[in-house]
């Protein structure tokens, strides 16, 4: 047992280690929405649904051809981002000179038929996926036994944030991006072709929606409600975050989820509702997020 002066913080801990898994979910897809706000400014209400999409393409990889979880990590990822990219240029193209609201409905209306269409062809009592054999096991850590695959979701998670983070802040392509979304004729006359580069990047911020969806296909069961049930909660991340901070996203992703873990052990009623009391008192303090740029 782990005492800290006489109290046994064992049981905390393995809370909060569990909870930050969820929050590693919660940065994976609040860094994908934060991107697409931030560089678009699309509220992308789909980004569940997407999610939902990428574990159950990886589900039908598996299944259907054979293809295991390693290689779907990757395949899922470009087929939904493929259907994000064909999204962004049929319909969301269009609606980037209208007010948010309409993008917002647009994309609900898409969640909400990809969502259907799972229902009608898995029906929605959920389907298994098992753990790869290369990551099954666990490892005693002295206050808990933690889940290879579980410990795997977590740091793949914060590689995958912080890559991302330094692609859009430290490199040209980046420099780029935020530059066109500053001022596009500008860019444009240097030869760059904007219109492809907004829709690549919706592309990108849908691909790490999927890869969320592939690596929690093992830990919850892949069912068309998935999505739905966090992207309330992954909305609650990016507005506490900033909306359109791309490292605000990602902290406060991972430290919501401890936050939710800890509440859990402390004071269990109030864990389903912890992240949006520290919501309504962010934006009741500092309006524009945690991180985000005060106008």
């Amino acid at each position: 047992m782990l005492m800290v002066l006489g109290y046994n913080i064992g049981p905390l801990l393995a809370q909060g280690m569990l909870g930050l898994i969820n929050g590693a979910f919660y940065a994976l897809l609040s860094l994908g929405l934060a991107v697409i706000f931030g560089l678009l400014n699309i509220i992308n209400f789909a980004h569940g649904a997407l999610f939902m999409l990428g574990a159950v393409v990886s589900w039908m990889l598996l299944n259907w051809i054979g293809i295991g979880y390693w290689p779907s990590l990757i395949i899922a990822p470009l087929i939904v981002g493929a259907f994000g990219v064909l999204l962004e240029k049929v319909f969301i193209s269009k609606l980037y000179k209208l007010d948010h609201l309409y993008g917002l409905l647009l994309t609900f209306g898409v969640a909400l038929i990809v969502e259907g269409l799972a229902r009608n062809q898995f029906g929605s009592s959920g389907m298994a996926y098992a753990v790869p054999d290369s990551l099954r096991g666990a490892t005693k850590l002295g206050f808990m036994i933690m889940p290879t695959y579980r410990a795997w979701v977590v740091v793949a998670s914060f590689v995958v944030c912080i890559s991302t983070w330094l692609i859009l802040e430290k490199t040209p392509i980046g420099a780029t991006l935020r530059a066109a979304t500053e001022n596009a004729a500008l860019v444009q006359s240097f030869g760059v072709n904007v219109p492809r580069l907004v829709t690549l990047t919706y592309g990108a911020g849908v691909a790490l929606a999927a890869f969320a969806g592939v690596m929690a296909a093992p830990v919850y069961s892949v069912n068309p409600n998935m999505g739905s049930n966090v992207i309330i909660v992954v909305f609650a991340v990016v507005v506490i975050g900033g909306m359109g901070s791309i490292l605000g996203s990602i902290l406060t992703g991972f430290g919501l989820g401890l936050l939710e873990g800890f509440t859990k052990y402390i004071y269990p009623e109030g864990s389903g509702v912890v992240v949006f009391v520290l919501m309504i008192i962010v934006l009741l303090l500092r309006p524009a997020g945690l991180f985000g740029k005060v106008s």
